[in-house]
């Protein structure tokens, strides 16, 4: 099976890295064209993800993505990843709320939750059963979910870990750990 990794800007290299580490085969998504290419997951990886949404609208890489992900394909959102895919962001402006550049995971997310980069801060905690290191690298959290959402992960209270059918959301950066549990619970759906 082929897994997709999201390059058009953060951490992609980290994810490639650790799925090869489980022996699988990967490519990136750059522009349209790569989208037509035979791929059977999706990562979109933690980044910048104003950066990330424009980039996806100007190469026309959202429609096509929305629908693989609408039509079944597993996908996995981290940080940035997981706001492109939430159908709500609270940018924490007043409540005000906008939607995600692929709106596919029934949520709010709250960016930057956690504060700046001196917010940062690593802890290990249990995802699905499993207690796993978790590094927080200006992370957003999930405000809300819908009833039909599957809450993986709860830091200090907040949602950092969820799955809804095919996708999978964390708030959390798992490849920049060497622990491949988050990975692997992935390349299982």
């Amino acid at each position: 099976m082929t897994t997709a990794v999201l390059a058009l800007q953060g951490a992609f290299a980290e994810h490639e890295s650790r799925l090869k580490e489980l022996g699988e085969t990967v490519i990136e998504l750059r522009d349209s064209d790569d989208c037509a290419l035979a791929f059977d997951r999706l990562i979109l990886p933690g980044g910048e993800s104003t950066v990330q949404s424009k980039l996806l609208k100007e190469r026309g890489m959202d429609t096509l993505l929305r629908r693989k992900i609408e039509e079944g394909m597993p996908t996995f959102g981290t940080c940035a990843g997981m706001i492109l895919l939430a159908q709500h962001v609270d940018n924490g402006q007043g409540g005000d709320t906008q939607s995600g550049a692929l709106a596919t995971f029934p949520a709010c997310v709250r960016r930057n939750a956690y504060g700046r980069q001196l917010g940062s801060f690593h802890t290990v905690d249990t995802f699905a059963d499993m207690q796993v290191p978790m590094t927080f690298i200006r992370a957003p959290y999930l405000d809300s979910v819908e009833d039909s959402v599957s809450v993986l992960s709860r830091v200090d209270g907040n949602i950092v870990a969820a799955r809804w059918k095919n996708q999978l959301v964390t708030a959390f950066h798992p490849e920049v750990d060497s622990d491949t549990s988050v990975h692997e619970y992935f390349l299982r759906m």
